[in-house]
This record gives C-alpha cells, structure tokens and sequence, in this order.
C-alpha cells in the first residue's frame, strides 16, 4: 500500500504508479494553496505483489510554484482467504488547531480482522503527529501504531503521518472518525484504508451425469460485500457468461450456484466470477481447470438436461441465402440484395443404441423453443452451435440397434439468457429414490443439497 501525500495550486490528484491501483484520493483543510496554508491532498495506492516488483514512481501532472508530494509504503502479508479486498474513505479538519478530528465521508463495512491504514496529510512543515486513533461505533479496534511522522520542507510545505490498527470485534457500516493530537496548529485531510482478506472463491463441480454439465458457484460473497457477480466460463482468453449468470443480485446472499450444460468437450477450460461490491468495485476470481470428456457427440438441451450420444456421419455443406434483386441497366447487372442469412445444413447422424435413439427421439420431440445443441466429442469450430429443428428423417435398422438421423436444420441463437440450464431432471430423482420420504431423508438439510448433488453417482 502506497500512502502519497501532495499538494499543489491545482490540486491535481497524483498519477497512478506503473503496476499499481488507485484506490482513493482526496484533499481537504480548505482555505487556498499557499505556504503551510491551504488544502492538502491524501491518495492511497495498492497492489498485490509478484515477487519482483519494482519501486513505484509517481508524480504530480502539473507541478506549480510550492507543489510538493511524498510517499510512504507499507506491506502486508495474509495468512488466509483467497485475496485482497480493500475500501477507502476521507474526511478533513479545517479548524486550525492541535486537535485534529475527521470522519470519514463514505461509510466502510467493518468485521474483526479488518486492517485499517490511517493516513494524514496537514498543511504545516513543523507539526508532529501523536495519539493517532481510529473509531467506529460498534467495532473494537487494538493498539494503534505509529508508522512514520514525515515533515515535507520543499514547497509549501506539509506533514505526512501513517498508523495502523486492527478490528478485533464488532461489525458496522459507518465511516471511521479519526483524531490525533498534532505539534502545531493546521488544518489537512485524514482517510482510512480499510484492508480485508478475501473470501469470496470461484469453484467449479464437474457432474458425472450425460449429457455432461459443471456447477460453477462464487460463494464467499456476503464477507466480502459483493452486490453483483457474473459467473463467465473462460476457453482459451475468451470469456462466455454463464447462462442466466449475468449481472447477478447478490445482495443478500453468500453464494451463486448456475449449471453450464453447454461446455465445449475434450479442451480444458476454467470459471471466472466478476464481482462488484456495494463501493462500485471490481474483481475477478477464477476457478480451477475442468475438462469434460465422453466418448461420442452429443445432441442436448440444456433447458431441459437431457441430451443423446450420437456420431456425425455427414454435415457436407452449410446453405446460406440472401434476399436480392437484379437489374438489367443499360446492359450491367445492378444487384441490391439484403444481408446474408445464417446458414442452413442437412445433417445426418447415427445412435448405436436403442437407449441413444430414444434419448435423440426425446430431445428432438421437446426441445425448448424448437433448439438444440450440437457438439464434437472434441470441440471443433464449425460443429459446436445451437441449431433450430426444421424436420428430421429417422431410418430404423430392422436388423440391429443401429440408427440414422437425416436432420435439416438453420443456424440458431441460444435459449434466452432468461432460461436456466437444468442442473438434474425429476428422472435423475425418480432413478435414485423411491418415495418423497426417501428424498427427505437423503437431504436433511436445504434444496441447495439437492441442486449440488452428483446423480451420476
């Protein structure tokens, strides 16, 4: 964490460090800049380092007569959680005097654990801080410490000071009222840069059901104030939302729970939760890699979770039409045709099994909004896409099992976000149990068990 104090006529805040975040600035004291009078700037820098970061740099963009900036960093080091979250409010004291006061303007959620970075920035080069202190209703903080009590000569002059101090007990959602007792009479600002350890975590649950399907949840939001996540699948760089995962309310919940029934199959993929907390903030959290595999294509339906094993025999083109007219003038030909359409294809594909031809049956006969998906046994572009049904052609073998699918089909968009994808079916329940008191004794605990649980087992 990077504390820069600073000041200058245009009371420009300071440029953010190569590597690092800005996570808060403002200036406060009133009055006008001038030689230990006037307003003073406090801004807080974060980042989570590598290992072999470099020291930061950082300036004032336009320097004026008595313009001066100073720095000080601090680390931390975590025991716990998953990452960083932090927050950062300000208040000011324009009553010159020794007794310096603020409280901060936008209010902080506190828990035990949270660290605080309680930074000062007077306009006076010949004060010196002591009794630097931090509060907040209903929240116990320990010993505060001292970390630096710096004097800026150059320029108009100031003074920069740094403590710290931990919550131990109590939670609240207030803005933190700073004091210190100062050398000499000024005015400056103050701010809390309130550190937490994260828990909000991105894990993925690979069912062993067919057709394939992962639970993708973000659980540990509420303790870090998370209001809105989307859950995005990531392929490669690509990031694709998760169906119904999009822009999420989480306000008052701990965790999200969607299915992704409609992965690609053989590649390795992973899940990512983008999550804004209630100060506007954004982070991301990923999930561990995943690779769905199974040994034939597949035609299913997320909506519904159902799908069948199937082999592409022949897929020999893709039609693609557009409206247009010619016109003969003068002897040239002057088309004026509308945008291409999306392509068109008969396709033409097998079941080995009676078990997959009536599973195909199925999904043919009631598939949501009339579409399904198609994909390889190992992702291929061109192949893997939602289709819309237009007829189908099933040629019974009288002999044997084996069956072929003459499809006709276009090109389609996907179920509406709206649609859920079903992460078990009422067959799923029906193969495993046997009597609603059966359900009930297997899940003593909430309809989230029965949602999470693997059926395939």
């Amino acid at each position: 964490m990077l504390q820069v104090v600073s000041g200058s006529a245009a009371d420009n805040t300071p440029s953010t460090p190569s590597g690092w975040i800005l996570a808060g600035s403002a200036s406060g004291g009133g009055g006008t800049f001038g030689a230990s009078a006037g307003p003073r700037r406090l801004t807080w820098f974060v980042r989570v380092l590598a290992g072999s970061d470099t020291a930061p740099t950082t300036a004032i963009p336009s320097g004026t007569t008595g313009s001066l900036i100073t720095g000080r960093i601090i680390t931390l080091t975590r025991t716990a959680g998953t990452d960083w979250r932090w927050a950062a409010t300000f208040g000011d004291d324009q009553t010159s005097g020794t007794s310096f006061s603020a409280t901060g303007t936008t209010s902080l959620t506190w828990q035990s654990g949270d660290w605080a970075l309680i930074g000062y920035g007077v306009a006076s080069s010949a004060d010196s801080y002591s009794a630097e202190a931090v509060s907040v209703t209903g929240v116990t903080f320990g010993t505060v410490t001292e970390r630096a009590d710096s004097a800026v000569t150059t320029g108009y002059g100031a003074t920069a000071a740094l403590a710290t101090a931990a919550a131990t007990a109590g939670t609240a959602t207030l803005g933190p009222t700073i004091t210190a007792t100062l050398g000499a009479a000024s005015t400056g600002i103050a701010g809390v840069l309130r550190v937490r350890e994260a828990s909000a975590a991105c894990a993925v649950s690979p069912q062993s059901v067919f057709p394939p399907r992962n639970l993708v949840s973000a659980t540990g939001l509420a303790g870090d104030d998370i209001t809105t996540v989307t859950l995005y699948r990531q392929d490669g760089t690509g990031l694709t939302p998760v169906r119904a995962a999009s822009g999420i309310d989480v306000t008052t919940q701990s965790s999200l729970l969607r299915v992704d029934a409609e992965q690609p199959l053989g590649v390795s993929i992973n899940y990512a939760a983008a999550l804004t907390d209630l100060y506007g903030q954004q982070w991301m959290v990923y999930s561990a890699s995943v690779t769905s595999t199974v040994a034939s294509d597949v035609i299913s339906d997320a909506i519904r979770g159902v799908g069948a094993a199937i082999h592409i025999e022949e897929w020999a083109d893709k039609k693609r039409t557009r409206d247009a007219s010619v016109f003969n003038i003068n002897g040239r030909y002057v088309v004026v045709g509308k945008t291409r359409s999306a392509a068109q294809a008969s396709i033409t594909v097998s079941t080995d099994t009676s078990d997959d031809g009536d599973a195909l049956q199925d999904v043919l006969a009631n598939a949501t909004e009339g579409t399904i998906l198609i994909r390889a046994q190992t992702t291929i572009n061109g192949v893997d896409g939602h289709l819309a049904i237009l007829d189908d052609d099933e040629k019974r073998n009288w002999q044997i099992e084996y069956r072929e699918w003459d499809l006709d089909t276009a090109e389609a968009d996907p179920w509406p976000d709206t649609l859920e994808a079903a992460g078990y079916t009422l067959q799923d329940i029906a193969n495993n149990f046997s009597t609603l008191q059966d359900i009930a004794a297997f899940f003593p605990g909430t309809l989230l068990d029965i949602a999470m649980y693997d059926f395939g087992d």
